[in-house]
Formats: structure tokens, C-alpha cells, sequence
């Protein structure tokens, strides 16, 4: 039987492309509002986030473009796609020929959009539910890290975790199209696009969004 999270990704997606990455189908949002409005109680009882994957943020997008662009990026290696969203880095890593890939997500709604979106594109990977800040990096090759420095406490606390796993020799990549909490240091430029974003999301209709690989200084 489907379960209530999966009926709910359903009945309110559509299948669509992220215009970066017209090669990934996903279910997403075609409008806003109602659907933030419809999690609106869930989340409530169950202390879930609002509905992130049904969006296919600037960070995601832009990982993606650049693994199918650069596919040696991930092939062979183990990724980590740290707070999946809607998968579409991990779905990029699974068709460059990753051999490991872990998306992780503290969200029901987003483990089953996960499930749902490998499925869509015929790939699979593993999904892991929870909080994995609260446990020692394991070690990973390719750590993608989108959309992660929006918020002070969130951002903090990815970081010191993502240092950890620079120090145990994972290479980390953050994209980030701007937010206020980006690393001042340690960050070298590997690519850039600029991703178009609805205005019900973003302060504006285009977001250049910097893919950096993150190497702090002395680690």
C-alpha cells in the first residue's frame, strides 16, 4: 500500500525538468503556496520543515549540471548529497556511474520524494532518514553540499561537520547562489550558473549560484 507521504508527493507534484538539468525528471511543485499551505498542519503535529523538496533549489541544480558536464567527478567514488531535497545530485551522481551514493534528509515528505524521483529516472541510491550532523563524517570521496549556509545555526553546524570530513580526506563541494552565511575562506571557485528561480522563493528571478570546493586553511 502507499503510504501517506508518497500519495501526498504525488498529489501534489508534477512530473518536470529543472531548466539547468532538462536530463532529470522530477516531481515538483508547479505552484507554491497551496502546497506549503497543505504540509502546513502535518508539519505542525510532526515538527517537519516546509516542503524543500519540491523545489529544485539553485544548489541542486547547479550540482547537478556540473556532475553531467564532468561525470570523472563522481564516477567510481562514493558521494554523500548532504540534505537531498528533491535528489536531483544524487540522481546526476548515479548517471555518471557513482559507486556509493547516500542522500540524506531529515524529512519523510523528502525521503519519499527521493524514492520517488530515483524511480522516475531509473537509477537507484541510498536514502537515509535523519540527522547525520549528529554522528562522525564516515568517508566519503565527493561530499555535495547545496543551499547550506541560509541560516546561522544551520550553517555553523554543517560546517564544522564538513570540516571533520576535509580532515578525514573527503573532497567537499558547496553551491551556494549568495546566502549570507558562506564561508568568507577556504572556498576555490569550480564552476558557476546562473539558474533561473521563481520569485515565490527567491528575492529574485536569477540566482548565480558558485559551485567552491571547501578546503579550510591547516586542514
Amino acid at each position: 500500500m502507499t503510504d501517506r507521504y508518497t500519495r501526498f508527493v504525488t498529489e501534489n507534484t508534477v512530473p518536470t525538468q529543472a531548466l539547468l538539468v532538462p536530463e532529470i525528471t522530477l516531481h515538483l511543485a508547479s505552484e507554491v503556496t497551496p502546497l506549503w499551505h497543505a504540509t502546513e498542519e502535518t508539519m505542525a503535529q510532526n515538527g517537519l520543515p516546509p516542503p524543500y523538496w519540491a523545489f529544485a533549489w539553485p544548489g541542486g541544480q547547479t550540482f547537478a549540471r556540473l556532475l553531467l558536464d564532468r561525470p570523472e567527478l563522481a564516477r567510481g567514488r562514493s558521494v554523500l548529497d548532504f540534505a537531498s531535497g528533491c535528489g536531483i545530485a544524487a540522481i546526476a551522481a548515479a548517471k555518471c556511474g557513482a559507486a556509493r551514493i547516500v542522500a540524506t534528509e531529515i524529512d519523510s515528505f523528502a525521503v519519499a520524494a527521493l524514492n520517488l524521483n530515483s524511480a522516475l529516472n531509473g537509477v537507484t541510491f541510498e536514502i537515509v532518514e535523519g540527522d547525520i550532523l549528529a554522528d562522525p563524517p564516515a568517508n566519503w570521496d565527493l561530499i555535495l553540499a547545496g543551499d547550506v549556509c541560509y541560516e546561522r545555526p544551520m550553517a555553523e553546524r554543517t560546517l564544522a561537520w564538513l570540516d571533520k570530513a576535509v580532515a578525514q580526506g573527503a573532497q567537499v563541494l558547496i553551491a551556494d547562489p549568495g546566502r549570507a552565511y558562506l564561508p568568507k575562506s577556504g572556498l576555490t571557485e569550480m564552476a558557476r550558473h546562473d539558474v533561473p528561480t521563481s520569485l515565490d522563493l527567491e528575492n529574485r528571478k536569477i540566482m548565480t549560484t558558485v559551485i567552491y570546493r571547501y578546503a579550510p586553511s591547516g586542514l
